[in-house]
């Protein structure tokens, strides 16, 4: 095993948008309120967190489990105690990343004809792959999230409240 060198322009660039796109869905599912003030922090710790573990010798996938395990804790204290769906939250929010990853760079390395060795070695080739799968995260995020809305804004109405 060895350690990964990641550059620090990546960990900017993709890391920390990606990780804030994740944390954005789990907040989402977890029915939490979407506040910048919370979001943002919370992904720039997880993208931190997964730059320095993959910076050493371990297993390649270590990173995804302290994430996982790091983004559940941080919903746990948000929704102030909700476990079953924090972890549901946390699961589907990883899960959607890893589905709009796969999607997006087999669909753009095939069309661009970009090999792994050139998405490892050339920075501005894998920022144009890998950024899609965040817009799609945040995407996602914010239709469910209306979504969401539109349901609760129907049960109100029909348990005779004005909330809206």
């Amino acid at each position: 095993m060895r350690s990964i060198n990641i550059p620090l322009i990546s960990l900017l660039v993709q890391g920390i948008p990606e990780q804030i796109a994740v944390v954005t869905l789990a907040f989402v599912i977890a029915r939490i309120p979407m506040e910048v003030k919370k979001i943002v922090p919370f992904g720039i710790i997880l993208a931190v967190t997964a730059f320095v573990v993959r910076s050493f010798a371990i297993p390649f996938g270590i990173h995804t489990t302290v994430l996982i395990i790091l983004l559940f804790i941080a919903l746990i204290w948000v929704s102030k105690g909700n476990i079953s769906l924090s972890i549901i939250a946390t699961l589907l929010s990883f899960l959607a990343l890893a589905v709009c990853e796969f999607i997006c760079m087999s669909l753009l390395m095939s069309a661009f004809k970009v090999t792994p060795e050139i998405l490892s070695t050339n920075l501005l080739v894998r920022f144009i792959i890998t950024e899609p799968q965040v817009l799609l995260l945040f995407t996602l995020a914010f239709v469910l999230n209306k979504i969401f809305s539109k349901k609760e804004i129907k049960k109100d109405n029909q348990s005779g409240s004005l909330n809206v």
